[in-house]
């Protein structure tokens, strides 16, 4: 089984590829896509929370977020 891998985005979302299962506060879990990545709002302006739907783009100031390992 393939881990699950997330990528932090430049001024953008958190991408998650992998085997993985996301819920809401009451433990449902959405529908995600089978086999694909989905990428988690970190901007808050999202009309899709908690995914992304790239509101980020349009945000003035620019949503600025850029995050580096180290």
């Amino acid at each position: 089984m393939a881990d699950l891998k997330i990528t932090v985005r430049a001024n953008g979302p958190y991408r998650l590829e992998g085997p993985f299962t996301i819920v809401d506060g009451e433990e449902n879990e959405f529908t995600l896509p089978e086999g694909q990545w989905v990428s988690l709002c970190r901007c808050g302006n999202s009309d899709n929370k908690p995914f992304c739907d790239g509101a980020h783009r349009n945000k003035t100031p620019a949503f600025e977020a850029e995050t580096k390992a180290t």
